[in-house]
């Protein structure tokens, strides 16, 4: 597999994501690696709100 091809689509490789108000927290997707494993990598479904953010 590319190196490019492993980085996180969701934050692009760099383990931040960030909501509609500037507010970063760490990436859900590849819990801030910046990149996913696929063959290892667990899917989990998270709960939301009515503005679509993670409720922890």
């Amino acid at each position: 597999m590319d190196v490019r091809d492993s980085h996180c689509k969701a934050c692009h490789g760099t383990g931040m994501l960030a909501d509609d108000e500037g507010w970063q927290y760490k990436c859900s997707v590849c819990r801030g690696a910046g990149f996913i494993n696929e063959e290892t990598s667990n899917a989990r479904i998270m709960e939301v709100d009515e503005n679509n953010r993670l409720l922890d």
